[in-house]
């Protein structure tokens, strides 16, 4: 259970889920290659080509600006979607097998190096053959120990020894920092444990397509234990199925999750047993490796309590299938063909509605990063990151705080008490951009050519014994929560920072040679949106030192909600699948996010001409150049399957509706002679202005 994960709305927008060397230099970069004549994009860093122009831009600013690319557009058969997002993680991909692979080829690496645990990683992964001739072998071990499970208390303790090889259960345990103490780390436990991607998946019954979906996983589930040659398997399968929609029944919704007060319930250890009874708390932290903690802080306590009840009511012998199909389900990928086909033929296809599953070296490259990710970053940034990148980052994050401040002195809703302190906020920002100013260590974690499931449990424990041990030492606020060569950014309220990876900083989203007016548009936006972050919904509930406390008076705080639930109302109205509307309430934090990053990437751009009529480039005015530059980034075509989850799970709007957030800004009305009765067109007493 990380704290940060449930800080929804911190990050720009990542749509599939994913399950230092001490003190040193920044590494050491590349030199700039000979910079190109033009832009990557068209003459000033935009495609116009990709336009269609018969579409007004006040019926559908999305198709106008990217109207003929997306009629173009096939989403490749091993993706779920596509856009600019992806396009620039395949590049991301692409140049990360040469790192992992070159890493492969050092057989006699030193054995301990960061060279041979990275290559040794990626050669297991993709040795097929070696993976099919081991079959359940490297499995069995675990499916021995749940086999000998006897009792609720044994099972709690496989609950926490299944929680340290990162496999969701039903109880989460983990350290993050606490959120009313952000200077000390704290045990979570939380909800999960569900197979299926949300609670709704199970519980909606008006929605045929989740009918349809919770048959192929009862399929599914079936098809996994019979690999693996269980008897009976049908019957096993339907009483997972029905344990996990019992669980689901007690679960938070989303919506509920993204109140992250309620989420902070401390409890004594010596008071669960009395206030969460069912579940054998000396046997499930004792495993998690947490068992000397005096305090817990329970996330989801109604969602606990279930699951406590579930502990003494469910058979025991139904709780051991579940854990063993997932533990099937969390190997997969490790393990002989027949489970990767099936894993992906359910989540890839039947969830995300992906043809194809991605060759064997993409996925070993993910897998690769996933467990070792910034001693590959290292190199990452050494190969493709040129340090003028960074520089233009620097001044451009500069120019976005700037703008940003000036909004919230110019505030007339908020208290002048309150307005002080959020500037004061503001001035504490910390930007990272690039990559960690300190590498992880990865010197304790084993890695063994041959050994694919085994690598992989291992990085997996590494990394939980890695936050184990932050406990009672001090926060190390120089971490990063992405790869550099993430192609997103985040925003960590509890540090007060906000955080653009190596990858993202390149066309379409930032081009040095790009118009001004592009970058603004585009990478200037997403700085605004992550800068903004800290004084959404949720994030305005942090403090400048990071600490969650209530510091907006009774009025700001009700002034601001009468404009959020405009935002709510206003998201809620779009309809990307017949008959399923976007969850304005789960993506507010997100669609603020925009809406102020728009307006304060807006300011600066005009701030930055210096009173200087900006010069009509391609037949376009700087702010219609600004305005193509950020809907140029959200190029973004879906999968129904994979549109679907997007809009249940995710607290991002779907990519393609994104550009909509510019009728809420009078200098798109103007650009572009927006005029009432075009569909995009709201009256300037409804244009929503919040920051």
């Amino acid at each position: 259970m990380k704290t940060t994960d449930l800080l929804t709305g911190a990050a720009l927008g990542l749509l599939t889920l994913t399950s230092p060397l001490g003190a040193q230099a920044a590494p050491k970069q590349a030199a700039s290659a000979a910079k190109p004549a033009t832009p990557q994009y068209g003459t000033f860093g935009f495609d116009v080509a990709g336009m269609d122009r018969s579409v007004a831009p006040g019926d559908d600013f999305g198709r106008f600006a990217s109207g003929t690319y997306l009629k173009n557009l096939v989403i490749p058969a091993d993706r779920s979607n596509y856009g600019m997002f992806t396009k620039l993680r395949d590049l991301s991909q692409d140049r990360t097998r040469v790192i992992v692979e070159a890493a492969a080829a050092q057989k006699g690496a030193k054995p301990g190096s960061e060279a041979q645990k990275v290559g040794d990683f990626y050669a297991s992964f993709l040795d097929e053959a070696a993976i099919e001739a081991k079959g359940l072998a490297p499995l069995r071990p675990h499916l021995d120990a749940i086999s000998a499970i006897g009792n609720t208390s044994q099972l709690a303790k496989a609950f926490g020894m299944a929680t340290r090889l990162g496999m969701s259960t039903p109880l989460g345990v983990g350290p993050e920092q606490d959120l009313k103490n952000p200077d000390v780390y704290a045990v979570y436990v939380g909800q999960g444990g569900l197979g299926l991607p949300d609670r709704d998946y199970y519980l909606d019954t008006k929605n045929p397509k989740f009918a349809d979906i919770r048959g192929k996983y009862l399929a599914h589930i079936t098809a996994m234990l019979k690999l693996a040659g269980f008897a009976d398997a049908g019957t096993r399968a339907q009483g997972i199925f029905a344990l996990e929609t019992k669980l689901a029944e007690v679960h938070w919704s989303k919506v509920e999750e993204r109140q992250i007060e309620k989420l902070y319930n401390p409890c004594k250890t010596s008071d669960l047993a009395a206030a969460f009874p069912g579940v054998d708390w000396a046997a499930l932290l004792g495993a998690a490796g947490v068992q000397d903690q005096k305090q817990l802080i329970i996330s989801h306590p109604s969602a606990i309590k279930g699951t406590g009840a579930l502990l003494a009511s469910v058979p025991l012998d139904t709780w051991k299938d579940y854990l063993r199909f997932h533990t099937l389900s969390r190997a997969a990928q490790c393990m002989p063909k027949a489970f990767v086909d099936e894993s992906f033929a359910f989540y890839g296809t039947v969830l995300s509605g992906q043809p194809e599953n991605q060759p064997r070296w993409k996925r070993g490259v993910d897998a690769a990063t996933s467990a070792l990710g910034e001693a590959v970053g290292k190199l990452y940034v050494a190969k493709y990151f040129p340090p003028e990148a960074k520089r233009q980052m620097d001044l451009l994050v500069k120019n976005l705080i700037a703008a940003m401040d000036v909004r919230l002195s110019n505030l007339t809703w908020m208290d002048p008490k309150t307005k002080a302190e959020a500037r004061a906020k503001l001035a504490k920002f910390t930007p990272k951009i690039g990559y960690p100013s300190h590498w992880r260590d990865y010197s304790k974690l084993e890695i063994r050519r041959g050994d694919a499931l085994g690598n992989a449990m291992r990085a997996a424990a590494f990394e939980y014994q890695r936050s184990l041990d932050k406990i009672g030492k001090p926060i190390d606020r120089s971490e990063w929560g992405m790869t550099p060569m993430t192609v997103n950014a985040y925003a960590n309220p509890l540090w007060n920072e906000i955080v653009f990876p190596a990858a993202i900083l390149q066309p379409p989203f930032f081009d040095a040679k790009a118009d001004p007016a592009v970058n603004y548009g585009a990478i200037g936006v997403v700085i605004g949106h992550e800068i903004s972050h800290h004084f959404d919904d949720q994030g305005r509930k942090f403090d400048k030192e990071g600490k969650l406390s209530d510091w907006w008076t009774a009025e700001d705080v009700k002034r601001f909600t009468a404009l959020t639930d405009k935002v709510v109302k206003q998201y809620a109205a779009y309809e990307p699948l017949p008959g399923t509307h976007v969850n304005g309430e789960l993506t507010l934090g997100e669609n603020m996010a925009d809406l102020a990053g728009a307006n304060v990437a807006y300011d600066a751009y005009h701030k930055s001409l210096k009173g200087k009529p900006a010069k009509a480039l391609g037949g376009f005015t700087g702010d219609q150049r600004f305005f193509l530059g950020f809907a140029q980034v959200w190029r973004q075509k879906y999968r129904d399957e994979s549109l679907l989850q997007q809009i249940v799970t995710n607290e991002h709007t779907p990519g393609h509706l994104r550009p909509n957030v510019v009728r809420n800004l009078d200098g798109w009305y103007k650009a572009f002679d927006v005029k009432p009765g075009q569909g995009l067109y709201l009256a300037p007493e409804d244009r929503i202005k919040v920051w």
